[in-house]
C-alpha cells in the first residue's frame, strides 16, 4: 500500500496481502526479492519473465521496487535493481524493462544514473480485467 500512496494510485488497489501471497508462494506467477535490515523489510522487488520477439530471448518485467521512506538513498534501490539485473543475466535474457511515471523525477534520475534508458516515446497500454 506504501508504494500505491506513493504513486498517487492509492485508490486503484483491489487486492489484498492474501492475494499477494498466493501468487507469490501458493501459485507463483512472479518473483519477489526483499531487503531486510534488522528483521524488518525495507525493500522489495517484484518481476516476472516476458518475452522479446526482437531480441528473440526472455527477458523480465520490474512490476515494482520500493523501499521504505526512511531508507531512500541508502542503496538499496540500486541493490535490488542490480539483483534482478543478475538474475536476467545469469540466465541469458535480454533485457529488463519497466515503467515509471512521468512526474516520478526522483526515480527518473535514479535510472538514468545507473544507465537505464527512459523511453520518453513510449507508452503503456493496458486492458484492465474484473
Amino acid at each position: 500500500m506504501l508504494l500505491a500512496e506513493y504513486e498517487k494510485l492509492s485508490h486503484t488497489v483491489s487486492g489484498t496481502a492474501d492475494d499477494l501471497r498466493k501468487w507469490i508462494f501458493e501459485d507463483p506467477v512472479v518473483d519477489c526479492l526483499v531487503a531486510v535490515e534488522g528483521g524488518n523489510v525495507v525493500g522489495y522487488a517484484i518481476f516476472f519473465r516476458n518475452f522479446s520477439t526482437f531480441r528473440v530471448k526472455p527477458g523480465v518485467w520490474l512490476e515494482d521496487v520500493f523501499v521504505t521512506p526512511e531508507r531512500r538513498s541508502a542503496g538499496i534501490g540500486k541493490a535490488l535493481l542490480n539483483a534482478v539485473i543478475d538474475f536476467a543475466s545469469e540466465r541469458g535474457y535480454g533485457r529488463v524493462e519497466w515503467s515509471v511515471l512521468d512526474w516520478n523525477e526522483p526515480a527518473i534520475k535514479f535510472y538514468e544514473s545507473i544507465g537505464a534508458d527512459v523511453m520518453p516515446d513510449w507508452r503503456i497500454c493496458r486492458v484492465s480485467l474484473p
